[in-house]
């Protein structure tokens, strides 16, 4: 996996030739700021979720140029011996600041800061936009799939269709925040403590001489955790038959009971409507109804409004490649530098105004109404502002600055938070069930609005009335 890797060299190589420029125009040292962040939900949602930092800050740590990779970038016959002994000797030092995993997060607003020296700053952007980029996009996709389930479990199976290893082990880590129950990937299991989750493949069931000795064999040996698969052949006329018969023959008389049965093509919701009436009429009301077959979230909420009897919903390649828009579109942007330790904010201007970034060193606060907890919006400032509390907040759309709104009795949490000092690591990693825990719950703290599927309220991601003048003072300035 990734932290048994050497990755320094997971970059762009214009990060090399920008960092060498930096060299030889001594400003190696020079202290710079650079921002994350995303510009559009995607599947047109009304937030996404953070996550990836937990990698991100393995690769900050292991970040080191050794022999191998000098000798590739002096094969490249471009980079001074000056330069490559700069590399050998390097050693991360930035300050960097980034949202908690699992808090939902929204456009255009810092959720990774990387504040040091320019060419360190710089050499980071690649493995720090893919890591947070993936796992990002496929927690948002996962918490879209499991909240149509409306409280069912949702299962990760997306191994097999993944894009690679670290996609399937990694995918499945995301998911996992996002509120799945557990994955079909065992390795994952071995690394997180995420549960491993899963039955029987239909050539178990091929390879016996009948559906029924199959499940009877299946049930033998795990009586205690018995979920057979139905579907091989013909789900009502033999594949639950056969199950129920078994169930009666095998684990009733041990004392056990069976813990599902699943079908993985189909009429879901025709067939598990049939599924329950039937187990029930047989005395296992309590046995779940598993469903799989290349589903997602609009599928997953198709069929319960139909009425579909399912208890759990296993979701593989929609949901560990976002099958749908498989690109969550973080950038990393350059957004001051200090000189004679005075800041200078910097800005990228561009035709296209979702292009314009946000200038300054910056800090990122949520305000949460006190009465009902719930996020209000959330508030791009400089570095050092602080909201009070105690006193009414004017906050206005950037860019519709005649639409205003006081806040009151309201609770500001800064959401970024220091995660390395000088290139140490500072923030201790919680345990992933309970980054879980607190992604669900910071989803629970988002109006019903944002979330839905088609049409979401945007929530509102203002700038302070300081960072907003500064930008406005830029803009003119490059216009």
């Amino acid at each position: 996996m990734a932290k048994d890797l050497n990755l320094s060299l997971l970059t762009d190589f214009y990060e090399f030739t920008m960092s060498q420029g930096y060299f030889n125009n001594h400003f190696k040292d020079t202290e710079a700021v650079f921002d994350m962040f995303f510009r559009k939900v995607p599947d047109e949602g009304g937030f996404a979720i953070m996550a990836g930092l937990e990698q991100l800050v393995e690769y900050l740590n292991d970040l080191k140029f050794d022999d191998s990779d000098i000798e590739y970038l002096r094969s490249k016959h471009i980079f001074s011996e000056d330069f490559l002994e700069y590399l050998r000797n390097f050693a991360f030092t930035c300050d960097v600041w980034a949202v908690r995993e699992g808090t939902p997060i929204f456009p255009n607003e810092p959720i990774v800061t990387v504040k040091g020296p320019i060419i360190q700053a710089q050499l980071v952007e690649t493995m720090l936009l893919l890591t947070v980029n993936h796992q990002s996009l496929i927690a948002t996709k996962a918490n879209r799939i499991v909240r149509a389930a409306n409280g069912r479990a949702v299962m990760e199976f997306g191994s097999r269709r993944a894009q690679g290893i670290n996609a399937a082990v990694y995918g499945a880590r995301a998911a996992y925040i996002a509120g799945c129950v557990g994955t079909s990937c065992s390795i994952t299991d071995k690394m997180f403590g995420i549960p491993a989750l899963g039955t029987m493949a239909h050539s178990w069931v091929q390879s016996f001489d009948s559906e029924y000795e199959a499940f009877k064999a299946y049930a033998e040996m795990f009586p205690g955790d018995c979920t057979l698969l139905i579907d091989t052949y013909n789900v009502l006329k033999s594949g639950l038959p056969n199950a129920i018969k078994v169930f009666n023959e095998v684990l009733v008389p041990q004392g056990f009971r069976p813990k599902g049965v699943r079908i993985d093509s189909g009429d879901i919701a025709y067939l598990s409507k049939k599924m329950r009436r039937i187990l029930d009429e047989n005395g296992f009301e309590d046995c779940k109804i598993v469903v799989s077959n290349s589903l997602d979230e609009y599928i997953i909420r198709d069929t319960l409004v139909q009425g579909a009897c399912i208890d759990t919903f296993g979701v593989g390649e929609r949901l560990i490649t976002s099958k749908s828009e498989p690109v969550f579109g973080g950038v990393y942007k350059l957004s001051a530098v200090f000189q004679d330790g005075k800041e200078i904010p910097k800005i990228k201007v561009s035709e296209n105004v979702m292009k314009i970034t946000n200038p300054a060193f910056k800090s990122l606060y949520r305000l949460y109404n006190k009465d009902t907890g719930m996020a209000v919006a959330d508030v791009i400032t400089l570095f050092d502002e602080e909201i009070d509390e105690s006193k009414p907040y004017e906050l206005f759309d950037p860019e519709h600055t005649w639409k205003r709104k006081k806040v009151t009795n309201f609770k500001a949490e800064k959401l970024l938070v220091q995660v390395m000092d000088k290139g140490r690591l500072v923030y201790d990693f919680p345990p992933l069930s309970e980054v879980k825990s607190y992604c669900l719950n910071e989803i629970d703290r988002i109006w019903d609005e944002v979330k839905r599927f088609e049409n979401p309220h945007s929530y509102y991601v203002d700038l302070s009335q300081k960072l907003w003048d500064i930008k406005q003072k830029l803009l003119v300035e490059n216009s």
